[in-house]
């Protein structure tokens, strides 16, 4: 077991795949402040749940007396990650970047200290530095360290040739300039280690020996194992699509229902990775044995959204789903979908109004829910697609539409 404060504590929580050299990044960061950073591509206006890993080893390298670098890629999303992926990822326009970038950024702000203190975290960008370079004094600075020999095995690059799919020659790049960040934080902050899911592990040791080469450095890698449910699906997919960390993207609610459906397998684990209770605390929620597991589900699910959407948050969602699933009450902080009155008035299709309510991404997936049984208005089934809600079906102002046991909105009249 390493010696550190950072290693024990993320080797105790499940969080570490592989170390470039433990014995020297252990004793490194038992001798003083180590400056670590993780890199985030600004592709979408919000990260998801599979990212919040990566959040979560930056919280806790603050917390054992060291200092995060948060990385924005506003220059390498101009380039687009080509590491587990079969196609080019979308070109955004720099505008595009720049929002995406301002509206990921809250959610550090939630997990980490940013001051000016030996252990404050830093915010930087690293179109600072790559949008300036010039193109031949690069090749001359950086590109002959690198051999295209070894960088056709790196795995995001051979997966893409073996399966015969296009891999542009911006996408070939993006390695390179990884590697370069590396140094260049070096340069700029000190920074010894870089952290990161273990696709990345072939850009980040080519980080380290750039660091080599170019400026001597010591440096180290870190990576995280792939996280997956106990089904062996992706951390943070859905069958309605990715987990988001941002509120406008998926409500608290949503996000806190997510945890609170964690399979039993998962339970562990996913408390030592994306809470900060105690490991004792995590021991004993996660020796509660038949139904008294889903008090160890709520605890995961209050603690989770609690970090990133605030103790109110949590709460609010705990009482909604205690409302909505134990007592059979219509809570109003469901989703809530508005239809106009007069709309109401003149009778809404019941498959529309699923679709309105965001319980089905179209008539044809609301047809199948009422089909197999799994469709309800006012926890009353629904046998008929055809049906027209009015004004008859409110409940005070709200109908309450349901899909399965799980998936629950309302349709609000205004």
């Amino acid at each position: 077991m390493p010696r550190s404060d950072f290693l024990h504590t993320l080797t105790s929580r499940g969080f570490i795949h592989q170390i470039s050299d433990t014995a020297a990044l252990d004793q490194a960061a038992r001798d003083g402040v180590i400056t670590a950073y993780i890199g985030f591509d600004c592709t979408a206006p919000s990260l998801h749940v599979g990212s919040l890993v990566q959040i979560m080893m930056l919280h806790w390298l603050q917390q054992t007396g060291h200092r995060p670098i948060v990385l924005m890629g506003g220059g390498t999303t101009r380039i687009g990650d080509p590491s587990g992926r079969d196609t080019t990822r979308q070109i955004l326009t720099v505008d595009a970047i720049e929002e995406n970038k301002d509206s990921i950024f809250q959610i550090f702000e939630r997990f980490l200290t940013f001051d000016d203190s030996p252990t404050g975290a830093i915010k930087d960008d690293n179109a600072e530095w790559l949008t300036t370079l010039e193109y031949v004094p690069f090749l001359r600075e950086v590109g002959r360290h690198f051999s295209v020999n070894r960088m056709l095995t790196m795995d995001s690059v051979k997966l893409r040739l073996e399966r015969e799919q296009p891999l542009t020659f911006l996408e070939f790049n993006y390695m390179i300039l990884q590697a370069y960040d590396f140094v260049e934080l070096y340069r700029r902050h000190g920074c010894q280690l870089q952290m990161g899911g273990s696709d990345q592990w072939g850009n980040i040791v080519s980080g380290i020996d750039l660091g080599r080469r170019m400026a001597g450095a010591e440096l180290f890698a870190l990576t995280t194992p792939l996280i997956t449910t106990a089904s062996g699906a992706k951390m943070g997919k859905t069958a309605d699509g990715a987990v988001w960390l941002n509120a406008d993207r998926t409500s608290p609610y949503d996000y806190w229902q997510y945890w609170r459906n964690t399979a039993d397998a998962d339970v562990e684990r996913f408390l030592k990775l994306f809470t900060t209770l105690p490991l004792d605390e995590v021991a004993r929620l996660s020796a509660l044995g038949g139904s008294e597991i889903n008090e160890a589900k709520k605890a995961l699910a209050n603690a989770v959204t609690a970090l990133v959407h605030g103790e109110a948050a949590a709460e609010a969602a705990a009482a909604t789903s205690a409302a909505t699933f134990e007592s059979g009450a219509i809570d109003e902080g469901l989703p809530t979908a508005e239809v106009p009155i007069a709309e109401l008035s003149a009778g809404v299709g019941v498959l529309a109004a699923f679709v309105r309510a965001g319980l089905a991404s179209s008539n044809s997936e609301a047809r199948r829910a009422v089909q197999g049984g799994g469709a309800r208005v006012n926890d009353n089934k629904l046998d008929d697609p055809t049906r027209t809600l009015t004004e008859a079906d409110l409940q005070g102002d709200v109908i309450k539409l349901s899909v399965g046991r799980k998936k629950h909105a309302l349709l609000k009249a205004v």
